[in-house]
């Protein structure tokens, strides 16, 4: 029963929420006929108001693909620039394509490489950080993104529920073990972890949502 009200609940906030055209359903139809992995529906949409919210002038995306969650969020910003990391080359022609034609081109900019080499190299802080890579090398990218993000600044890391086996050993197959055992991993190290305050929402495929609190001098009297 609660599968049944989930897929209905999914279904009703899908339909509900307006439908994109234009570029973005261009975007969203070539993922498809691609099988290119983006963003959920809702989770854009989250997306979007976390940014007007946060109003971020430098965000970091570690994970482009067709560039679709960076043009999202550039979108949602009036002057906020974005660095995305993506190891495929095929990857970042097809979004720098469509970044170009997004008009977004002096707005985002992509780093071509492994997340695990490139983010020890970026010497800025981050107002955001959006984590939709590999999932089982969240917990490796972690410490760069926790040094990058400033302090006030928010963490997003979409597909924290891989699926729904995270949530339940019920639903985990075999050769995924792993990947899931990884994330809970992280989960748990994001929720206790000191410098963020973390919360978790079954939206799309699980997205948490981690804030970097301001760094309290223990030893001051």
């Amino acid at each position: 029963m609660n599968n049944i009200v989930n897929e209905a609940v999914e279904s009703y906030i899908r339909d509900v929420l307006p439908k994109n055209d234009g570029l973005l359903k261009e975007m969203e139809t070539y993922a498809e006929d691609n099988h290119v992995p983006i963003i959920h529906p809702e989770v854009a949409k989250l997306l979007e108001v976390l940014t007007k919210i946060q109003k971020p002038q430098q965000i970091l995306e570690v994970g482009t693909a067709i560039g679709y969650s960076a043009i999202v969020l550039c979108s949602a910003t009036e002057e906020g620039q974005l660095i995305s990391i993506e190891r495929r080359e095929d990857m970042i022609e097809k979004a720098e394509s469509f970044i170009h034609r997004a008009g977004l081109d002096n707005q985002i900019h992509i780093l071509q490489g492994n997340a695990e080499d490139v983010l020890p190299t970026i010497d800025q802080k981050f107002d955001m950080i959006f984590l939709d890579a590999a999932k089982g090398q969240y917990m490796e990218f972690l410490a760069s993104c926790i040094h990058l993000l400033r302090e006030g600044g928010v963490l997003i890391s979409d597909n924290v529920l891989y699926k729904g086996m995270v949530a339940s050993n019920e639903y985990v197959i075999r050769r995924k073990k792993t990947i899931v055992k990884r994330m809970r991993t992280y989960l748990d190290y994001i929720m206790d972890h000191p410098s963020l305050t973390s919360c978790l929402l079954p939206v799309g495929d699980g997205v948490a949502i981690s804030y970097k609190n301001k760094e309290v001098n223990l030893c001051k009297k």
